[in-house]
Parts: structure tokens; C-alpha cells; sequence
């Protein structure tokens, strides 16, 4: 008697169980419904393989796609995660390696929701969170610049080095689920046109979050638009800060017209700041391509987002100081920095930085400071010449003590409140970090 209700009772318990588990099969595999389901795109018009070439230099698709001296779009870049080493993949129309047997409604799913063809879920290093604001319109421009407007690659993609069982792909679903919207941008009725087009742009192709809003504990974006005060408001990257693109006065643009926004956008730089680090790609090979009044919105959107004076401190004023020798790193600054940067910390503008007010000497995040001293900045490329004027390596010439010394002056002279360097601090990243290549990716698509 107690047997059969001890079967009777394990039989009513399995039942929800398989059901569950039937239930998570099917969510983790299925496909998102596309609204180019039944649409065959067989034949591109010109202009629409022009428009999505736009499109791709807006969204970026080379910064990850391509590596330099190789096919563009061919994939390789490594890309490290807390699990593991990924590696970007081919998006050329090659039928074997590539994308060349996505229908549109796969390409749609790929790009907007992050989901392969047959299920396979792609890691989210792919900014599909963003990309999934991208209007029908564009995911079509896209498609027919992948499918006609580039050359196939006979590249074969690398596999991850993420170990088993954290390289398993169901649980992305699971993720998305949680983090991922699923919703293409919709314009707000209270804005208008300009700042409708600048907050498409930020929010969906141009997935500035991707870089400058910070991570939660699931490496999601703490915010994915202006309604979330996390924002776009300075987040650590890859041995960068990556810093706050709101009217934050220290640490993001309160001191920035949107001339000025425009003028670093399609120039590289303006009398604030010269691009570096990540944003350099971004430059070389998207923003300068953007056209005016695409640059004059994004300017429009980024002067919206309020800042946070709790969180980014007391503004900055600029103060003289008399130099002096005998504080740590004032030497070191005197005899290998103001040369450019000036003894006044006001450096030469356009060309040369100021450090005086510079984000990466107020921010409480030291990276971006010691990964370019260490390392150098890449080349900016404008209108297809390379500038005359790089920041040097200095990783073979001074010590992980000098370089802390020397930011540790820079950081709290001319009024700038960063704090001081730790060397420890620069002997990690020494040791995380190479040279910046003299020779950038620049993609000429066609």
C-alpha cells in the first residue's frame, strides 16, 4: 500500500517536472519570429547596398569583424571574457564559413536577437541588445551591403577557448529572456526629430552603451536608455574607462558644446580631448564616416542626458601651479610630457590633449591614464591621412613606480582630483596590456 502511493506521489511530482523541462527545451531553442518570415530578398538595387553600407559604418560591424592585413569582415578578433577567449566571426556572404546561406529573416534574428540560424544562441560580446532598435528598414540596408557589397572570405572561424560546460549556449536564452529587449526603437512623442534620430542612433547601431554604461553582476548593461540613470555613465572596459557620455562636469560632456561633440566625432578631436584607446577604432572607422546632421543628433540626444553631481564630484576649475621639482613625478612630468602637454597642463589644442581637466585625470578610474602611458595610442586616421602626433609608449622607458609617480602628479595638479596611481596598479595592466599597433584596421568597404 504505502509503494503505491509512494509511485502514485512520484508520479504526480515527475509529471510537472517533465513538463518544465519540456517547456525550457523549447524556449532555449526556439527561433524568434522575424518579420521577414516569407520574404525572399533575391535581387539588391545599388542604392540599397549604398544605404547599408551606411548602416554598417554606423554600427561599427569592422571594430570586431576584421583584423589588420586581413579580408574585412572575415572575423579572428579575439575577444576576452570572464569565461574564456571568443573570437568574432566571418560575416562575409561566404557559403561555407560566412553568412552567404542566411536568409533575411536569419540575418534578422543573428543581428536583432542574437540567435543562429537553427537556435544556436550567439554570445552577447555581439551587441544584439542594441542592435535589436535597429528599424526593418535598416536590417534589410544591412543585409543586401553583406550579401552583394562585400567579398566572400574562405575563412574559417575559431572556436571560443570557453571550457565546457560554461561554453553550453541554452542558457543565453535564458539571459535574454532577463536582459535582452525585444522591441525595435520607437520614437518618443515629447521629442523631436533630431533628438528622435540622435537616441535611435546612440541606443541601437552606434551601441555606445556597449562600451560606456556599466555591467551588473550578469555582465548585462545597467541601463539600455535614458530612462535608466546608469546610462551611458562611464564604465571600466578592457583596461579603459570608457567615460560618462552624459552632462557629467568632471567625468563627461557638462563642459562640451555640440559643436564640440560633432567637431571630436568627425575629426577626432576637439579642444578638450583627442580620441584614444577603444574610441580610435570607433573613429577610424565610423564616426568620421557619419554624415552632418547624423553627428548634429547624436550631439542633440548626449546634451540631454542629465549628469550626476553626486557621483561625479565638485566641478573642476582650472589652477595654476608654480613647478616644482621636488614633488614625485613633477620631473618625470617636466622632462617627457610638457613638451606636448605643456608645463601648464593646457597642452596645444586641436592637437595636442590637455590634461588639465581631462576625464582620465578626475575620474576615480586610473586604467585609461596607465594603459596610455604604458602603451601608447593608435593612429587616427582622418579623411584617409594619418595625424602627425601620437602619444608614445612609455612601457620600456619608466618603471611601474615613475609611471604611478608621474599620473599621481598629473591627477592632482591644475586643480584635477583623480587621486593618486598605484604601481601595483600599473604592473597589472604592464602585464595585460601590448603596445598600440602603429597600424590601425582601416576598412576601405568598396
Amino acid at each position: 500500500m504505502n509503494n503505491r502511493r509512494f509511485a502514485r506521489t512520484a508520479g504526480w511530482l515527475v509529471l510537472p517536472c517533465v513538463v518544465a523541462a519540456g517547456l525550457l527545451a523549447w524556449y532555449v531553442t526556439r527561433e524568434p519570429a522575424s518579420p521577414f518570415e516569407q520574404q525572399q530578398a533575391t535581387s539588391f538595387d545599388p542604392a540599397l547596398v549604398s544605404r547599408g553600407e551606411y548602416v554598417a559604418r554606423v554600427s561599427d560591424c569592422v571594430a570586431c569583424h576584421s583584423l589588420a592585413g586581413k579580408q574585412p569582415f572575415a572575423g579572428g578578433l579575439e575577444m576576452a571574457t570572464p569565461l574564456g577567449a571568443i573570437h568574432a566571426t566571418n560575416i562575409t556572404p561566404d557559403r561555407e564559413h560566412g553568412i552567404g546561406t542566411y536568409s533575411l529573416a536569419d540575418f534578422d534574428r543573428a543581428v536583432r536577437h542574437g540567435v543562429a540560424p537553427g537556435g544556436r544562441r550567439l554570445y552577447p560580446a555581439m551587441p544584439y541588445p542594441s542592435y535589436v532598435k535597429l528599424s526593418d528598414d535598416d536590417i534589410q540596408a544591412l543585409y543586401a551591403f553583406f550579401m552583394k557589397g562585400v567579398q566572400p572570405a574562405n575563412q574559417p572561424n575559431i572556436p571560443s577557448d570557453i571550457p565546457w560546460p560554461l561554453n553550453l549556449r541554452w542558457p543565453i536564452a535564458l539571459w535574454n529572456g532577463v536582459f535582452a529587449p525585444t522591441a525595435t526603437y520607437a520614437a518618443k512623442p515629447g521629442q523631436d526629430a533630431l533628438w528622435n534620430r540622435g537616441a535611435y542612433i546612440v541606443q541601437g547601431p552606434g551601441h555606445c552603451g556597449s562600451c560606456h554604461t556599466p555591467r551588473g553582476l550578469a555582465f548585462n548593461e545597467k541601463a539600455l536608455d535614458e530612462s535608466g540613470a546608469p546610462f551611458l555613465a562611464g564604465a571600466l572596459l578592457d583596461g579603459w574607462y570608457a567615460p560618462s557620455l552624459r552632462q557629467d562636469h568632471n567625468t563627461g560632456l557638462g563642459r562640451w558644446s555640440e559643436e564640440q561633440i560633432v567637431q571630436f566625432l568627425k575629426t577626432g578631436r576637439n579642444q578638450h580631448a583627442v580620441v584614444y584607446g577603444s574610441m580610435t577604432e570607433a573613429f577610424n572607422n565610423s564616426t568620421q564616416f557619419m554624415q552632418d546632421d547624423d553627428l548634429a543628433a547624436i550631439a542633440r540626444y548626449l546634451k540631454s542626458l542629465p549628469g550626476d553631481p553626486q557621483r561625479d564630484g565638485s566641478p573642476w576649475q582650472y589652477q595654476p601651479v608654480t613647478a616644482r621639482s621636488d614633488v614625485p613625478g613633477a620631473h618625470t612630468y617636466a622632462t617627457r610630457c610638457a613638451s606636448c602637454h605643456g608645463l601648464d597642463g593646457k597642452g596645444q589644442p586641436d592637437w595636442m590633449p590637455p590634461l588639465a581637466g581631462a576625464t582620465s585625470a578626475l575620474a576615480k578610474e586610473d586604467a585609461s591614464a596607465i594603459n596610455i602611458t604604458l602603451n601608447g595610442s593608435q593612429r587616427v586616421i582622418t579623411a584617409g591621412l594619418p595625424d602627425a602626433y601620437r602619444m608614445p609608449a612609455f612601457r620600456e622607458q619608466l618603471s611601474d613606480s615613475e609611471i604611478a609617480d608621474v599620473l599621481s602628479y598629473v591627477r592632482s595638479t591644475w586643480g584635477n582630483h583623480g587621486g593618486a596611481v598605484d604601481a601595483k596598479a600599473v604592473g597589472k595592466l604592464r602585464g595585460h596590456t601590448d603596445p598600440a599597433s602603429s597600424s590601425p584596421i582601416i576598412l576601405h568597404m568598396r
